[in-house]
């Protein structure tokens, strides 16, 4: 079975998150959701409290699947601030793992932290400016190797939809499963 991580720093963007926990628990992916902070609770971008399954000192030697990483103006600040986090990201990278962020993170903490290693990407707002180290790209969701980036919340669904399909390996079982959860506004 796919285990994925969902790190979540205080001023996570929480929709962000629990959409992206949300389809993968659907499609029977594991998911550990790990506070970035000394504390299992952490709390969100609109002042939700949230209580992480562990923190990353605990889980920081164990290998995922995947690792996401939420948005949110202060959220994705603190993971790119956190060396912690970026060890962690780094290590997942070199094997080949996905690692996968939404909305600002990718900008913020990979762009921020030369780990988007000239890949295509997408992100939120103008964050693409700020970037040296990466090819933008408008689109609602980017892959390029082992990255899978998600342009923000009004993707939430694209993003945590594409990265089930990849971890299973099967499109059209998260397609099927789509059809009952997902319509177009």
């Amino acid at each position: 079975m796919a285990k994925v991580a969902v790190l979540l720093a205080p001023g996570f963007e929480e929709a962000e998150a629990i959409i992206t926990i949300d389809i993968l628990r659907r499609m029977n992916i594991e998911v550990d959701t790990l506070a970035c902070a000394e504390s299992r609770a952490v709390v969100s971008y609109h002042q939700i409290p949230m209580v992480a399954d562990g923190t990353l000192a605990e889980h920081s030697e164990t290998l995922y699947d995947a690792v996401v990483l939420p948005g949110g103006p202060q959220g994705s600040v603190n993971l790119a601030a956190n060396k912690d986090v970026i060890r962690f990201i780094s290590a997942h990278d070199a094997a080949g793992k996905l690692i996968c962020p939404i909305c600002s993170a990718a900008a913020r903490v990979l762009g921020g932290n030369d780990l988007l290693k000239g890949r295509r990407y997408v992100c939120s707002g103008d964050l693409f400016e700020t970037v040296k180290d990466g090819k933008y790209v408008d689109a609602p969701v980017v892959e390029d190797g082992n990255l899978l980036s998600g342009k923000g919340l009004g993707h939430a669904f694209d993003f945590a939809l594409t990265l089930s399909a990849r971890l299973l390996n099967d499109e059209e079982a998260v397609r099927d499963h789509a059809d009952h959860i997902y319509y177009a506004w």
